[in-house]
């Protein structure tokens, strides 16, 4: 139970079906994440800069936006991030699926290991990094302007393909990977702890219910998910956060020698704004970690049970 097994039925597809359930997921997370994590850059980058406006909280900062720019502006920078979160999680849960398959060979399926999941997660994640840095760079770069910008309008990229051609135009292809330490630090680690949670808590809830007659209800399996994704977000970002303000720091800054160590950056935010720093967009990362990662677990579930995989 909490392992993941294919069918006999449509065995020779069930590779390519983990993969589309991934990508599901990731358009889920974005369209349900994507205002909040508006909101947590631009309390990344104005929160921690010695210039500019300093909201209170993330409450102000979406209302400041909301007044602004209206709906459209939470979603400042979602074409980018649909598109790089539809392949980035297709990647992530297909990889993540197939390395548990693996890893695990021929012991018993007796519930969740760590010495399984954690290696697994890990891998999806470091693979991951590298089609998420680029799309996030361009992601948050859309994202700060706008709304209480510190970036110059003679600055400013008119789409994301813009900001994509023009950053590989004035930066080299490197820059389009800037933040990718902080990018890979994050998505290993973040994953492990996300797919640990998850994995644990599906698991030993479905156990609580084997003798229920709730145990195969579709509302039953729904609410599970919402409740092992939302908790696996949450217990995964409050990890992690410090190498995504870090990230956003790398990604955001305008000057090409910019420090890309994402140690040094953190220990230079912590010298200029404390700890508080370190987590600038805590409460609009929380609260976005919930609805967000359990609309990924899901439709990711949903998926697999529409193409035929089946989990114990």
């Amino acid at each position: 139970m909490g392992e993941k097994k294919t069918t006999t039925t449509g065995e020779g597809l069930g590779f390519y079906k983990e993969y589309v359930a991934g990508m599901m997921a990731g358009l889920a997370t974005v369209a349900v994440g994507h205002p909040f994590d508006t909101v947590k850059v631009k309390l990344q980058k104005h929160n921690t800069d010695v210039q500019g406006l300093r909201y209170k909280n993330g409450l102000h900062c979406a209302s400041r936006i909301l007044q602004t720019e209206g709906v459209k502006g939470l979603y400042r920078g979602a074409t980018s991030s649909f598109l790089g979160m539809a392949f980035e999680s297709s990647l992530m849960f297909g990889i993540y699926s197939q390395a548990k398959l693996f890893l695990r060979g021929t012991m018993p399926d007796d519930g969740p290991r760590p010495e399984i999941i954690v290696p697994s997660a890990m891998f999806g994640g470091a693979i991951i990094s590298f089609v998420l840095c680029p799309t996030e760079l361009v992601k948050c770069r859309m994202q700060i302007q706008g709304t209480d910008s510190l970036v110059p309008n003679f600055r400013r990229y008119k789409s994301p393909l813009d900001c994509a051609v023009q950053t590989v135009k004035n930066e080299g292809v490197t820059g389009i990977f800037r933040g990718g330490s902080a990018t890979l630090l994050r998505e290993c680690a973040g994953n492990a702890v996300f797919f640990t949670v998850y994995e644990y808590l599906r698991y030993h809830i479905h156990s609580r219910l084997e003798d229920s007659k709730l145990k195969d209800g579709y509302l039953v399996d729904m609410g599970i998910g919402v409740f092992t994704g939302g908790l696996g977000g949450i217990a995964c970002w409050s990890a992690v956060l410090p190498f995504d303000v870090a990230k956003t720091i790398i990604q955001t800054s305008s000057d090409k020698a910019t420090e890309r160590n994402p140690f040094k950056v953190l220990s230079s935010i912590h010298k200029r704004a404390g700890i508080k720093g370190c987590y600038a967009g805590l409460g609009p990362t929380i609260v976005r970690a919930f609805p967000a990662n359990a609309a990924a677990i899901v439709a990711w579930e949903f998926s697999m049970k529409m193409l035929g995989i089946k989990r114990d």
